[in-house]
């Protein structure tokens, strides 16, 4: 292994510890303070569906024997630049959003206090319904391909694979708009833990070093073409978590949010009418 493939395989893990860590401290966070106060489920719910297509992405790309073939057909005989430690983040995102959701749909079983931001948004709803609807329509196009269809000309299962990734990227892309709007309309970020977002930004900074190594390695950049979702997805992040950390440590910094009488008053007028429509 040359130094720069012992680099690669460093920053891979380094930045799947980042990430995983990442989801920890708002978990701990709400069940500490006994409240998801300051938060809006959209930000887990939407997020839930985006690892399970990550995991999807991740699991075809490194083990399906006809994805690796029809990506090959289309980029030069390479392989994808897809390792095992994304699938071991995927899977682990996953799971833990998962028990992230169940202190907004359930607080009961973790003795949390009932709080804005439970309901989702038409906004986050919507976007839920239509990545589903637009992953059922691709599959069943790919589906009805005649059987001699030649996968580089004609749609494919790689395709749909592809699908499935922008899926992820479109979430990335809005999940974390919600909060990000709630904390301006609140003027705090209190309930909003700071540590995941430097997790994930420094998760970030890692994901595209490592990709631009691996492409650099293989002397072919449609390594970052060919994975558009990862190379997307620590852009986009990393955009994101400098407006968090605008917020908290310059804009809101030290400010209190919205006092309990008026958080109750939201919870009577409707939360949709303090967030994304």
């Amino acid at each position: 292994m040359s130094f720069l493939e012992w680099i690669s395989a460093l920053f891979g893990w380094v930045y799947t510890i980042c990430w995983s860590l990442s989801f920890y401290p708002q978990v701990i966070h709400n069940f500490k303070r006994k409240s998801t106060a300051g938060t809006t489920v959209d930000f887990p719910l939407i997020n839930v569906l985006g690892f399970a297509a990550y995991f999807v992405y991740t699991c075809a790309f490194y083990w399906s024997p006809l994805i690796r073939h029809q990506y090959a057909l289309r980029h030069n005989n390479l392989t994808p630049t897809v390792a095992f430690n994304d699938i071991a983040f995927a899977l682990h995102a996953f799971i833990v959003t998962t028990v992230l959701n169940t202190q907004y749909f359930l607080p009961s079983i973790w003795g949390l206090e009932r709080s804005p931001g439970r309901k989702p948004s038409r906004f986050i709803t919507g976007v839920f319904t239509g990545c589903v609807v637009g992953i059922l329509l691709i599959v069943f196009l790919v589906a009805s391909q005649p059987p001699d269809a030649d996968p580089r000309t004609s749609w494919a299962w790689l395709d749909a694979i592809y699908v499935i990734s922008y899926v992820k990227v479109l979430i990335t892309l809005v999940k974390y708009a919600p909060q990000l709007l709630y904390n301006t309309r609140n003027r705090s970020t209190k309930g909003w833990h700071i540590s995941q977002i430097l997790f994930d930004f420094s998760g970030g900074v890692l994901s595209i070093a490592q990709l631009g190594i691996d492409s650099y390695l293989q002397h072919d950049w449609s390594g970052v073409t060919g994975n558009p979702v990862k190379f997307l997805l620590g852009n986009v992040s990393m955009f994101y978590d400098l407006l968090f950390m605008g917020q908290h440590y310059y804009l809101y910094r030290g400010q209190s949010p919205v006092g309990a009488e008026e958080r109750e008053s939201l919870l009577e007028r409707g939360e949709d009418d303090r967030r994304i429509a």
